[in-house]
């Protein structure tokens, strides 16, 4: 009775520590790891167009606060004097969509990247529709002088071709404002083949007769709604995130921004912010050197949604502009997949957007491994398998000392279960009994679970690089797998994973409390059924662990003259 009430409250603090351990990960702004929370449509409360809303960032010594730039996205303008367009720009890998209202961009097409629920379609980012709000925006706000400047409200005209033709490998789109407050506003997208970041040039013109000094503003605004086909099973991260070299990569929860409790660093001279989801992310990067004020917050744009929308916005204060002069400034505006090896390329911490959690030191090697072997079999199943193939060599003798001592409490157990029946009803002494047991055979019950454990962070590691990779998304395997990053359609390998996982269950010792043993097999079970919701390169690493797993611990029990035994569960 004593050992059953021992068992129950060990379950319970097991299970409690997860708890905590998975609520202190929310809290310090990490995604859950093991329950995650429910697709939250987020709607934060709409901001009253007749007030002002401040950026939030810190502002530098001379330049006056950048009250402006949030106006001009909350409040419902009239109609302009000249109706606005939209247009269709194409490149060999993008379809965009652009809008003469402030030269801005309102959708991204991949086209090399099927859409999540339908694989005839191809998957869109950036969209302003009635189902959603994305979109990527730049203009001006007044700086210490005060003033009205082109903003992405403003209508301008477009210029230039509106596809990249064979032979060429770049396409330049021109977007010019009217004179607003003396000023005059260029924006020049220049999209490359086969590239998914745009350079985007702003040119700012002085036409007035005195000094100017307006402030330059890159922003995202998003919904708060999570994307389509996303898991209830496991968590990925939908939001905003800035870079600084400072304090490296901070990522917001929309709920966060709602409740006014986003803590970013609000201004820096390096960096980006982003928006970021599973597999994809779109950023606004300005060049290294030049001042810029960070803020996030919640709008209302007057959008027929029901919720509102999120903004991560980039100020940079410019210097005076003479009368008669202008004056440029190099922006990057980026929309694609999480290619690891494309985001390191394009700015220093871009990579990060795709999340490896706390375990990124170990996923970043992992990572760079598992590219290297698929760059050999060109097949990113069988590089997965060979893979864990790897990590399994590389802990042999971890798992070897880990099966050995498993392999002694079997041999022992017959001599266990004798004791405890013939003691069962003197706890005390059947303690002292076991311990004594322990020590002759030089037995120690724990032997087979640090080595285990030391594994652990490395496979964990591994799981959230096959969960982040992009390059699993309709990525075959063989046979019926056509998609890794999609479940498997007829259950076959969650079959599989949780057969392997009760044959590895019944070779290890049977612990010699009853309810400890059913504890033993309910857990596994309880944990295979998750698995067939997962992405099915996730379930074929798990399988390729396990059949490795008990093909060693069953030569290592045969050489230690254990013959392998499949302990059943007794229920």
């Amino acid at each position: 009775m004593n050992d059953i009430r021992r068992t129950i409250l060990w379950v319970i603090f097991g299970f409690s520590m997860v708890l905590l351990w998975d609520q202190w990960q929310v809290f310090n702004g990490h995604k859950a790891t093991f329950f995650p929370h429910p697709s939250q449509q987020t709607a934060a409360t709409p901001a009253d167009a007749s007030k002002p809303v401040t950026s939030g960032g810190a502002v530098p010594a001379g330049v006056a606060p950048v009250a402006a730039a949030p106006v001009v996205v909350a409040e419902k303008v009239p109609a302009p004097a000249v109706a606005k367009e939209q247009f269709v720009v194409t490149t060999d890998v993008l379809k965009l969509t652009m809008d003469t209202e402030g030269g801005s961009l309102v959708r991204t097409e991949f086209l090399k990247y099927a859409d999540t629920a339908d694989k005839t379609k191809n998957f869109v980012l950036l969209d302003d529709s009635k189902d959603r709000i994305y979109m990527a925006e730049s203009g001006l706000v007044a700086g210490a002088g005060g003033g009205a400047f082109p903003t992405h409200k403003t209508i301008m005209v477009a210029s230039g071709s509106h596809a990249m033709a064979d032979g060429e490998n770049e396409l330049v789109i021109k977007f010019t404002s009217p004179e607003v407050g003396g000023i005059k506003l260029v924006k020049t997208y220049t999209l490359r083949r086969g590239a998914y970041d745009i350079a985007v040039k702003h040119e700012i013109v002085n036409t007035s007769t005195v000094p100017v000094a307006p402030q330059l503003y890159l922003q995202l605004v998003r919904d708060g709604n999570k994307p389509g086909g996303e898991s209830s099973f496991y968590s990925t991260f939908t939001g905003p995130a800035v870079y600084t070299d400072a304090k490296k990569y901070q990522k917001i929860e929309f709920s966060a921004i709602k409740k006014k409790t986003a803590d970013i660093e609000k201004s820096s001279s390096n960096g980006y912010i982003a928006m970021v989801q599973h597999y994809f992310a779109s950023a606004w990067i300005l060049p290294d050197g030049m001042q810029r004020n960070l803020s996030m917050d919640a709008v209302d744009i007057g959008a027929s949604l029901a919720d509102c929308c999120y903004r991560v916005t980039m100020v940079a204060p410019l210097e005076a502009i003479a009368p008669g002069a202008s004056k440029t400034v190099d922006a990057k505006f980026f929309s694609g997949p999480q290619e690891e090896k494309m985001l390191e390329a394009l700015s220093p911490g871009l990579e990060l957007v795709k999340d490896y959690g706390w375990l990124t030191i170990l996923a970043k090697p992992l990572y760079w491994l598992l590219d290297k072997i698929h760059g050999v079999l060109q097949n990113w199943g069988w590089s997965i398998v060979a893979l864990v193939l790897l990590l399994k060599i590389a802990f042999y003798w971890l798992n070897a000392k880990a099966y050995a001592s498993m392999a002694k409490m079997k041999a022992i157990n017959p001599k266990i279960m004798e004791m405890r029946e013939r003691l069962k009803d003197k706890p005390q002494q059947m303690q002292q009994e076991m311990m004594r047991i322990y020590r002759e055979e030089k037995v120690n019950p724990m032997g087979g679970c640090f080595p285990i454990m030391i594994q652990i962070p490395v496979f964990i590691a591994l799981y959230w690089v096959l969960l982040s990779t992009v390059e699993m998304r309709n990525a075959p395997w063989a046979l019926w797998i056509h998609d890794l990053s999609s479940p498997d359609p007829f259950y076959i390998l969650p079959l599989v994973m949780t057969l392997t996982t009760m044959l590895q269950t019944a070779l290890n010792p049977a612990p010699p409390d009853p309810m400890q043993a059913k504890m033993m097999w309910i857990m596994p079970l309880a944990f295979s059924v998750m698995f067939f919701f997962f992405p099915a390169g996730l379930v074929m690493y798990w399988i390729t662990n396990n059949v490795l797993s008990i093909a060693q611990q069953w030569i290592i029990n045969t050489r230690m003259g254990v013959p392998p035994k499949f302990n059943l569960p007794k229920f």
